[in-house]
This record gives structure tokens, sequence and C-alpha cells, in this order.
């Protein structure tokens, strides 16, 4: 049936196990509202069916945190072995979503996301064993940060209100106002995690903006289609990326 015809909670439930899920329903009730103004004879919105099709689910498997804890060994020595790395330059995975961790292990394995230093680390895993570490790292209780104060202000009105003079959307809207991610749709858990680590992160996705793999390694490029991080990123100066990640780092405690 016709997008309009579909009442919202239905199209909510449909999709919220999909990756693009918040975008997707923004779109769709937009969809609705210019329907509702128009009228059904002036616009002919596509087929629910093809909609679904433009963003296919994620099929993973089921992780076992028990299996997944005799798996992990190789990753203690940066990411610590309940998933807190005390060193900033690698990321915590305590408490991540098991959906964001297994897309991530899995594009660190195919090379869309260069990580050298987990070079050849993931080549003999297979879907299971991602499965079973992700369920194990999430399973974990993840520690706290803190923020610096002299960037709390700026960091705080970016991740909760967005930039509207440049048009960065607020990072609450798909990472939560607590920074706990959503994990139906695989967006990260980012509260507590290193202020280093995120300012990193955004400058990746900045470089992948503008470069491809080939022209700059250090670029990240493996945010879909949609390009969200890329394209906020862009939109963000050293400052403000700063500023950001570190109040990102004190979400945690705030709560």
């Amino acid at each position: 049936p016709p997008l309009e015809q579909i009442p919202m909670q239905m199209l909510n439930a449909i999709l919220k196990t999909h990756f693009l899920a918040p975008m997707m329903v923004t779109r769709l009730r937009a969809v609705r509202l210019r329907s509702a103004r128009l009228g059904s004879a002036r616009l002919r919105p596509a087929p629910l069916c093809l909609a679904l099709l433009c963003f296919p689910s994620l099929a993973m498997a089921d992780g076992d945190p028990a299996a997944g804890q005799g798996k992990i060994a190789i990753c203690t020595a940066c990411h610590g072995a309940d998933g807190n790395s005390p060193a900033a330059a690698f990321p915590k995975l305590a408490g991540q979503n098991a959906r964001y961790l297994i897309k991530q292990m899995e594009d660190i394995k195919s090379g869309a996301r260069p990580v050298p230093t987990m070079a050849g680390q993931l080549d003999n895993m297979s879907a299971q064993d991602l499965a079973d570490i992700a369920a194990y790292y999430a399973a974990q209780t993840p520690t706290g940060g803190r923020a610096a104060p002299d960037k709390t202000a700026l960091g705080a009105s970016i991740y909760r209100g967005g930039i509207r003079a440049t048009g960065v959307a607020a990072c609450a809207a798909c990472h939560g106002p607590a920074g706990q991610g959503n994990g139906p749709a695989g967006f990260p858990r980012l509260a507590g995690q290193h202020a280093d680590y995120i300012a990193d992160q955004l400058r990746r996705f900045r470089a992948g903006a503008e470069y491809t793999l080939e022209e700059n390694p250090n670029a990240r490029v493996n945010d879909g289609d949609a390009r969200m991080m890329r394209d906020t990123a862009l939109r963000l100066t050293d400052k403000q990326i700063e500023s950001v990640a570190s109040f990102i780092a004190g979400l945690y405690s705030a709560q």
C-alpha cells in the first residue's frame, strides 16, 4: 500500500530494527505530511516494499557471551579483559551494543574500515565467533570518564542541539540523550568513551568526506551510503570536535 495509508505506529514497528531506522522514519513522516498537504492525486509515494528494499535488514548470528569470553584473549591487550581499555588510543568496548560491534569487526575484517592494529586478527574468525565476542563485550559494565570543564558548554550544546548555522544535527538524535546509543538500529554507545578516541574518529570521518581510502588510508568511510557521520564531521572544526568528544567522555558520570 502507499505510505500515506500505513499507520505510523506500524511503520515504526517495521523499521525499528533497520540500521538507518531513525532517518527512514523521519523521511516517511515527511512523505505522509507532504501527501496530506498535496493530496494523493499530486503525489505518488513509493510502495513500502520498495522503501524497505533500499535498506535491507542486516542478518546477524545470535552471540553467546560465555563462548565469547573464551575467544577474546587476543583482544585483552588493547581493550582490557572487561572491555574497558586503559589507553585512549583503543576504544572501550564494554557495554557497546552487539550489532554495532559485529558491523565494525566485519568491516575491519573485509578492509572497509582499515585499522592497522587489528590487521589479521579477525581473519580466521567465523560470523559466530564475531557474534560471541560482541555478545561478551555488550554484557560488560562500562566505566565512566570525565569531561574537561572548559569544553563542557560547547560540547553539550553540539551534542544536545547540533549546530543550526552549519547544518550539524544533534548527536543525541541517534546516540541518545545519555549517550547510550540505539542497539536495534546499530548506532553505538558513546557515553564514557575516551575523548581522544572520539576526536580521532571524527577527524577520520571528516577526512572520509573528502577522500577515498585509496587517497587517504587514515580516512573512515564505513558509515554507509547515507554518509551520516562523514557529512556531520565535515561541518565540525577541530575545536568543536574536541569539545563534543570531551563532553561525551563525561556523559556516563553525569547520568
